[in-house]
């Protein structure tokens, strides 16, 4: 089992470190207070052991082995049981990374449960930690504290993704082509945001909503709302960014759409001036296609031709042919060919 943290608090302070789970359930027999058990990606057998001792629930366990779980919160007896999805900002990549955390709250234990590097729970630990009079508050100010700091994170993922949208409107109107699969890219992570922060407002709603009936302590009442607080803004942005990320959509089909229809323009423009120029090669084609005729036909030099000893032969011959030609030409030139 990988046990990243595990300790033992009486009275707000850390009154011991056992090296295994089971001086951890044997010290909180003995002294009370509260344990706090970090685990990282436990199998089922790895968490049978805490299950057992704390009497958490077989689906909760199924859930937590499984992970892919949705943000949620549930109360399985005395053990509330909440899902929550961190994410972090990866500068490196321009992506945003999401990872899965599950707390168990009992009467005197919290154990969490990580699939992922986020969030800082040692951080957390340390807050709580300095903090002795809000860590006293017991398994409720462990879960307050975890929500903070993964709503926290959420910070850099705003700032991150803010970032993102500035430079997709700059790449849409500079007509950049690649610009379609990155909105995409980008729409599908937001999206990705919003579930896991969406969900939070009825963790927090179910949480205030409870409080009255498991005697949850005031002030303990105030950060949970000052936490709800964050979240609404969170949750307008991540909406904000998707309504300009669908926009930008939108625009980028109707510029595509333009830039088509300017080179269809283009296309039929320069079809059009084809056209005249076949047009025109046509009509002196035609023209000088009257003359060629007649001038074939007398060039055939048969012997009973009566034109041949006509004394106006020639002219008559060159005559048609003038004839023909000019025309043509007026023809041509009437329907503009010319």
């Amino acid at each position: 089992m990988v046990v990243v943290d595990n300790a033992v608090y009486v009275e707000g302070r850390r009154h011991a470190e056992p090296a295994g789970l089971e001086q951890t359930y044997d010290t909180l027999r003995s002294t009370g207070g509260m344990a706090w058990i970090g685990l990282y990606r436990p199998d089922h057998d790895e968490i049978a052991s805490v299950a057992a001792e704390f009497d958490i629930h077989a689906l909760a366990v199924e859930d937590t082995v499984k992970a892919h779980q949705r943000p949620k919160i549930e109360r399985y007896g005395d053990v509330l049981f909440t899902v929550l999805r961190p994410a972090r900002y990866v500068d490196d990549d321009e992506r945003v990374e999401f990872g899965e955390l599950h707390v168990f709250c009992g009467p005197s234990v919290v154990v969490t449960v990580r699939h992922a590097e986020s969030p800082d729970l040692a951080r957390v630990r340390r807050r709580m930690e300095a903090t002795p009079e809000l860590l006293r508050l017991g398994p409720e100010a462990v879960l307050y504290a975890i929500l903070d700091e993964v709503v926290d994170e959420y910070g850099p993922v705003v700032a991150g993704l803010e970032n993102d949208i500035d430079e997709i409107e700059d790449q849409l109107f500079a007509g950049d082509t690649a610009v379609s699969r990155r909105i995409y890219q980008l729409l599908r992570e937001v999206m990705g945001f919003q579930k896991a922060t969406h969900p939070l407002l009825g963790i927090l709603g179910a949480l205030e909503a409870g409080a009255d009936e498991y005697g949850v302590d005031e002030e303990l009442r105030r950060h949970l709302r000052d936490v709800q607080d964050h979240v609404v803004r969170v949750v307008e942005r991540a909406d904000g960014f998707r309504a300009l990320l669908q926009n930008a959509l939108s625009m980028n089909a109707t510029i595509v759409t333009e830039r088509q229809n300017e080179e269809v323009r283009a296309m039929t423009e320069a079809s059009l001036v084809q056209n005249e120029e076949v047009k025109k090669i046509s009509a002196w084609a035609a023209i000088l296609f009257a003359p060629t005729l007649v001038g074939t036909v007398y060039g055939m030099n048969f012997t009973h031709m009566p034109e041949l000893d006509w004394t106006w032969g020639y002219p008559a011959a060159v005559g048609l042919m003038a004839l023909g030609s000019v025309v043509l030409y007026a023809v041509f030139r009437s329907r503009r060919w010319l």
